[in-house]
């Protein structure tokens, strides 16, 4: 180990600060969030540090000189002159104090890590100095894993430590206790903000694995993530989805879920394949929904990722109230709906001054019982159309006898953001030959309107339109 890894206590302690440009700003940024007793020793200060930080700290317009390091527990050089960094790092090794020169590792030490800031926890990455923009990277990659709410925890767990450690004097049995609390409801409830109910949920937790005086683990509180996965492109997935992928012990993944997003979830979870074909249902909605209060009674963290939105056509509604019926806890990670994701990607916008005032969002696949007379869409308005590849004769039809000219330009996109995307252009009369010409199969979304003929101008990714 290059380095030893330490957390200093530095509220109400003085570090000084050499330097007074940008680096030295940031620092001074720094260790006034940790409460520091900050001196900067410049002749001249920059912009930023002279004008947003200035009261936060005692500035000596000089040049620097060893006794400015009188009473420092830490000091930072953080000047453009080597041979100024030199003399703070000699006067610092003679007066025993911790010194960082920026951009120097071999005058230093004590480096300067990349934070996770999730106070009170704080997660710290630090290459030695060797590569900083490493450092970086991973401290990038680790923020995606813990969002706020494990400061909230932090918090939570702090304020009950007297209390755990004296109900559970053994340490296997407090360890198992902390498993219980991890692996159930409380971090959820913090992400949801209900922090009344994760602090009693804590409390009962703690009082039901104290009562058990066989020892035995309590049992974990299931709980299910319904969460949107995008069109395909793993990149639009929020960290929030990414997230819940992470820590998922069961995930019930639809068809048009792509592998490339399946790839990011956690190893070791299991995966099941719950996909619905037009026409040929894999697994019926009704299974679906029993596999959820199944795995979650067992204390399964289970994420139902869904193409698109759990709310845009994805049965989201449905599930939510059946697991509200049986008492299993949930939540909603919304992702990127196929409409706006694959109109970006085909280079449509679905609104436009000067051709699209509105935008509607309607599917070609309702129950029986929804009445066909609605009218699909109006001039003026951009309509774009799910699951409508195999209704396109039927919705030509219905378009064609609700108003829209035979001339209204289309756009089909099919497989959406991903790498084999293709783009179909035409104008509604000719929508059917077009689709079976180009041999169009799902997935793929229809826009209607005159934004649609924008794409064959602003393609940008994958494949040139068809048609164009």
């Amino acid at each position: 180990m290059q380095l030893f890894p330490l957390f200093a206590q530095l509220g109400d302690r003085r570090v000084v600060i050499v330097g007074g440009g940008t680096i030295a700003e940031r620092k001074a940024e720094l260790l006034s969030r940790a409460g520091a007793q900050i001196v900067v020793v410049a002749p001249e200060l920059g912009v930023e540090l002279a004008g947003r930080f200035r009261a936060k700290f005692e500035h000596r317009a000089k040049e620097f000189a060893a006794s400015d390091l009188d009473g420092a527990w830490l000091a930072i050089a953080a000047t453009d002159d080597p041979s100024v960094n030199a003399a703070v790092a000699a006067s610092a090794g003679e007066r025993r104090i911790l010194v960082n020169v920026v951009d120097d590792s071999a005058l230093s030490t004590f480096h300067i890590p990349a934070i996770v800031d999730r106070t009170p926890l704080t997660i710290a990455v630090s290459s030695g100095g060797s590569s900083p923009m490493l450092a970086r990277l991973v401290r990038e990659r680790i923020e995606t894993l813990f969002d706020d709410a494990w400061g909230l925890l932090a918090g939570l767990l702090a304020r009950a430590r007297e209390r755990i450690r004296t109900r559970f004097a053994d340490l296997g049995r407090r360890r198992r206790f902390y498993e219980d609390v991890l692996h159930g409801n409380v971090p959820q409830l913090l992400r949801q903000r209900r922090e009344h109910e994760a602090e009693a949920a804590l409390e009962a937790l703690l009082a039901s694995s104290a009562a058990d005086a066989g020892g035995e683990q309590a049992a974990a509180v299931g709980h299910v993530t319904l969460v949107g996965a995008g069109p395909g492109d793993p990149g639009l997935l929020t960290l929030h989805a990414l997230r819940a992928l992470n820590t998922a012990d069961v995930i019930l993944h639809d068809r048009l879920v792509s592998e490339a997003v399946l790839d990011l979830a956690r190893r070791d979870a299991q995966r099941i394949d719950v996909g619905k074909i037009v026409g040929k249902h894999h697994m019926p909605q009704a299974a679906i929904n029993a596999l959820m209060v199944e795995h979650a009674r067992n204390g399964k963290r289970v994420v139902r990722v869904k193409g698109g939105d759990p709310f845009v056509f994805g049965r989201g509604g449905e599930e939510i109230e059946y697991l509200r019926a049986h008492g299993v806890p949930w939540s909603v990670v919304p992702g990127i709906t196929a409409a706006i994701a694959c109109a970006a990607y085909a280079g449509v916008p679905l609104t436009h001054r000067d051709h699209a005032q509105t935008v509607r969002f309607a599917t070609a696949h309702r129950r029986h019982s929804d009445d066909d007379t609605d009218v699909l869409g109006t001039h003026g308005e951009t309509l774009a159309i799910y699951m409508g590849v195999a209704e396109a004769a039927a919705l030509r039809d219905r378009l064609l006898a609700d108003g829209w000219a035979a001339d209204t330009p289309f756009a089909i996109v099919e497989n959406g953001t991903r790498p084999e995307q293709r783009v179909v252009l035409g104008t509604l009369g000719e929508l059917v030959e077009r689709a079976q010409g180009h041999h169009v199969h799902a997935p793929a979304l229809l826009i209607v309107g005159a934004v649609a003929a924008l794409a064959a101008e602003n393609h940008w990714f994958a494949a040139p339109p068809c048609g164009a």
